[in-house]
């Protein structure tokens, strides 16, 4: 079955590491990781990017399974999602209800196939990105790869920058040490950083898996002076060169607008950056919910929407 990291056992393992309380089940064609949840008046299993189910028959025991679950633990409702778009029927049948109110998750991505040959890859990056990457060593910057937990100091340092200048609210410190320790040393992911004049200018981190590898996290130094160096552009495509040597399918670069979004929308920036990278825009499905205390559930969501 094609799962999202977010379904993986490391994902499980990262949240365990966090204190969560996680519940991991599987059967013949389907399986779920679900996180449990608690939020003002209310409680839910999460279930993110999941289930994975071979088709929707399998998903609807995957469901079954999970709303069982969900009622022994007394939860106020079920999330789940984003999920496959041909499993529509299933969750309609099922009713669930499409959650429109909120976006845990990007529904959008953009992904880059990897069986093409590297020089293919390369030649279908508009012609800013290529430039980038044939000449950025000629500007005194160089690229490095990291297992080493320690290092994400460097993306923190950058992420309070970004945050300063633009009023975005990170995780925690916390969060991206856990993450950092949990993942880098197993190589389930690996983090990437640009230096210039010894100083470090741009830093990703990325969730890598058999057969993709997700781009996570990103932060870079906005001074006009490495800002206009581009090294965010030289390390995306490094990383995406690195992921065909090691034979993953496919490179998502992770949360974008759809095409009808407008000019002004916050995302549109990196939507356009990531887009710059060659690949495909894909639909990765809606949020559904499934309320299992209808009253409660329906008061949270009256709030939530209310709060928007």
């Amino acid at each position: 079955m094609n799962q999202h990291f977010l379904q993986s056992t490391a994902w499980e393992q990262f949240q365990k590491s966090l204190g969560r309380k996680v519940f991991h089940n599987r059967g013949d064609g389907w399986e779920y990781f679900a996180i449990l949840e608690h939020g003002t008046g209310n409680s839910r299993l999460y279930c993110p990017f999941g289930p994975t189910a071979i088709n929707e028959e399998k998903l609807q025991l995957a469901l079954q399974d999970l709303t069982s679950l969900g009622k022994k633990l007394s939860v106020t409702f079920l999330r789940i999602g984003p999920i496959n778009p041909n499993f529509t029927t299933t969750l309609h049948n099922e009713s669930w209800k499409k959650a429109t109110y909120v976006h845990l998750q990007p529904e959008h991505t953009h992904v880059i196939d990897l069986h093409q040959s590297e020089d293919e890859i390369i030649a279908n990056m508009a012609q800013p990105v290529r430039n980038c990457y044939r000449n950025y060593h000629k500007k005194g910057v160089t690229i490095h790869q990291s297992q080493n937990p320690e290092d994400i100091k460097y993306f923190l340092e950058l992420i309070h920058e970004v945050a300063k200048r633009t009023g975005m609210s990170p995780h925690p410190d916390s969060y991206f040490h856990k993450q950092a320790s949990s993942l880098l040393p197993s190589k389930d992911a690996s983090f990437w950083y640009a230096k210039c004049n010894d100083k470090i200018i741009a830093t990703a981190l990325f969730f890598d898996s058999k057969t993709t590898r997700i781009y996570a996290h990103a932060a870079a130094d906005s001074t006009p002076e490495y800002r206009k160096l581009n090294a965010s552009t030289a390390l995306l495509t490094e990383a995406i060169i690195d992921a065909k040597h090691r034979q993953m399918d496919q490179v998502d670069l992770y949360g974008i607008t759809p095409e009808s979004a407008p000019k002004n929308h916050p995302w549109a920036g990196f939507t356009k950056f990531k887009r710059s990278f060659g690949g495909e825009d894909i639909y990765s499905g809606a949020t559904w919910e499934l309320p299992l205390k209808p009253l409660q559930y329906w008061l949270y969501r009256a709030y939530q929407t209310i709060k928007k």
